[in-house]
């Protein structure tokens, strides 16, 4: 398979997750456990899905210098993610996710962003020659919206496509989805940006037709177990997901954005990538934790096959 190369501006934290029975009523404390630490952060997350489909990936975060930020670096490395444009703030601490998840394999995070909250549009622009040569550039909504638009800014200079997964959803200029090639929000996402409560396939072409005329030309809205709904103006379709026993879904979304990025960038078509994509995120929730539950390129092609999915790039 075709290797593509990746700009990934986004957060980087550090994940504590503790399992709990169930979650907790405001001033309730519940006995849970195991407790467990492990990489995180949107864009770390999405970085590693990439890279261990076989991308090149450029990170571009801000880290603490904290021990916290020296593990961070160390995981880039150990992923063999490219971390040049990893910034080290002397002032704030490495971001954390506080996250919960009960017997439903269902989540709730707390994220306090710390350095990578900080990542400035100067920051990305230092990182301007990794994405002139990138096939694609990947940014999400866990850092500040000045490096989000400054990297949408930056891709479209240099006619590479972007995408934008609006996650954790923030109030943003909308006039930066124009700048936008793919837009991935999940059904929470895409009702706060449209104002059309997404739940069904119907639903989602609603939203859809709000987002191509804000400018975005592909509109994909991640459904979970309903699969993603994709949408290019003039026809949407739904692609069902995949049967698998989930342990945990936290990062789900990550995984799914990572797995089209590595796609996209790998010359994919598009339909192909989508259903790789799902495939991804499928993988994602049979494991524990986020960035160390993303799956191989291998694992991926494997679950494609048993459902007669042939990819090609």
């Amino acid at each position: 398979m075709a290797k593509g190369i990746i700009t990934v501006v986004g957060s980087y934290v550090v994940d504590l997750m503790c399992r709990t029975p169930h979650m907790p009523k405001p001033g309730e404390t519940v006995l849970g456990g195991p407790f467990r630490m492990g990489p995180g952060g949107k864009g770390g997350n999405q970085a590693v899905a990439a890279a261990r489909q076989g991308s090149t990936v450029h990170m571009v975060t801000k880290v603490g210098d904290d021990p916290f930020g020296k593990a961070a670096l160390a995981n880039f490395e150990q992923e063999q993610i490219e971390s040049s444009c990893v910034f080290v703030d002397r002032e704030e601490a490495t971001g954390v996710a506080l996250i919960a998840v009960d017997r439903n394999s269902e989540n709730m995070i707390v994220v306090a962003l710390g350095a990578c909250g900080k990542l400035s549009a100067d920051d990305v622009g230092k990182a301007e020659k990794h994405i002139e040569t990138s096939d694609l550039v990947l940014v999400q909504l866990e850092t500040s919206v000045e490096a989000m638009g400054a990297a949408l800014m930056l891709a479209q200079k240099h006619g590479v496509p972007a995408i934008l997964n609006p996650a954790p959803y923030q109030p943003f200029p909308l006039e930066l989805l124009q700048h936008v090639t793919y837009l991935t929000p999940n059904e929470t996402e895409a009702s706060f940006l449209t104002g059309i409560e997404v739940c069904d396939e119907a639903s989602a072409a609603r939203a859809a037709r709000v987002l191509h005329e804000a400018g975005v030309p592909h509109v994909i809205i991640t459904m979970g177990k309903q699969g993603c709904y994709y949408d290019n103006g003039s026809e949407g379709r739904l692609f069902p997901g995949f049967a698998v026993e989930a342990i945990d879904t936290t990062g789900a979304g990550d995984a799914f954005n990572g797995g089209l990025a590595h796609a996209l960038a790998a010359g994919m078509a598009l339909e192909d990538a989508i259903a790789f994509a799902n495939a991804v995120a499928a993988l994602s929730v049979t494991k524990q934790g986020t960035a160390p539950a993303m799956p191989t390129q291998a694992e991926v092609l494997e679950l494609l096959a048993q459902n007669g999915i042939v990819v090609e790039s």
